[in-house]
């Protein structure tokens, strides 16, 4: 296959990232086209949809009967099939339409936990929506790839990449994941440890987007040089009135340092899994942190303590998977046995 002619027309390849909390999609020469939250809106009685992404979102919590508006992602895995490829089609369409783009080849990142039915089923979506070719990768090995880790060489490299529903921990040698773990507890999690917390200890309801809120802004893993206050409002759960409370750095640490401790753990577990010369290389290069949850202040700090090796924040974290998405798709003959689906198309 020459894949240097098909390449003349590059600005038909496309990568996306279909992670739990967002979509995001990127097109060579383009860069980052389109990022939106993974949400859709659907009419219950025709299953058409009535928006996505951020207007999507908005709706979530306030739709009438007819309508449903769901984050059709959950833990890392489709939770919604229906609604998933409904958004993801709608997604991509809106992009090929805005950028007069035809028949891409298109680098899908998704969740390891995947099944082979869903994988089917995403590749059929995105083939049906007008792709000319639909390849598969696994989140952490594209997050790896946008991180400008070489995946290829023979040496050990790892991966953190904290997601919203998952965090995945991942020891890539020779273009292929040697040892991998998944766990349940990521960006969204922590979230919702933030809103226990306050509920607990300042009888105060707050939603999702204030607790996120307060995890980016004074969210971390170890003390802080000043215990950062934040003044807060929501629902007083005796009077039912608004009222608002100042909480500081250390009172977020304290609330997320559970979940904090399970991604350690799960981190220290992949280590004692990695066969003993990857081992080594990992204490020569460090370890690479992406996704959401390597802004958490002072978790690379933490993780570096308790593992005693170099940890590294990626340049973008938020963006690791989809630029991963990217580079795989301008080097598909080289990375090609990175891709799930790969070996079945070569």
């Amino acid at each position: 296959m020459n894949f240097l002619k098909y390449f003349t027309f590059g600005s038909k390849d496309m990568g996306i990232d279909l992670g739990t909390a967002n979509i995001l999609i990127t097109l060579k020469g383009k860069g980052i086209v389109l990022k939106e939250p993974s949400v859709v809106a659907i009419d219950k009685k025709t299953g058409d949809i009535k928006a996505t992404g951020h207007e999507a979102k908005e709706m979530l919590g306030r739709t009438p009967e007819t309508i449903k508006a769901v984050r059709p992602m959950k833990d890392g895995v489709i939770a919604d099939f229906t609604a998933t490829c409904l958004m993801l089609k709608n997604m991509f369409k809106k992009v090929c339409t805005r950028y007069n783009v035809g028949k891409p080849r298109v680098v899908v990142g998704v969740p390891s936990g995947i099944t082979e039915v869903e994988e089917r089923a995403v590749e059929e979506t995105i083939l049906q929506a007008g792709a000319k070719e639909v390849f598969l990768i696994e989140e952490p090995m594209a997050a790896a790839i946008g991180a400008g880790i070489n995946v290829g060489e023979p040496s050990g490299s790892m991966i953190i990449d904290i997601g919203g529903g998952t965090t995945e921990v991942a020891v890539i040698s020779l273009g292929g994941i040697v040892v991998s773990n998944s766990l349940r507890i990521a960006g969204d999690e922590l979230d919702e440890d933030i809103i226990e917390y306050i509920k607990k200890h300042e009888n105060l309801a707050i939603g999702e987007t204030t607790a996120e809120a307060i995890k980016i802004e004074i969210g971390c893993a170890l003390p802080l040089m000043t215990d950062t206050p934040m003044e807060i409002r929501g629902r007083d759960l005796v009077t039912g009135l608004p009222r608002n409370v100042t909480i500081k750095s250390s009172q977020i640490m304290e609330a997320i340092q559970e979940s904090i401790s399970k991604i350690v753990n799960t981190v220290k577990q992949t280590l004692e899994n990695t066969p003993p010369e990857l081992a080594a290389d990992l204490v020569e290069k460090g370890v690479y942190l992406a996704g959401g949850g390597a802004l958490i202040q002072n978790l690379d700090k933490l993780l570096s303590q308790e593992i005693n090796m170099p940890v590294i924040i990626a340049e973008e974290p938020l963006d690791c998977v989809v630029n991963g998405t990217g580079k795989t798709v301008e080097e598909l003959e080289k990375l090609k046995n990175a891709l799930i689906n790969g070996r079945k198309r070569h």
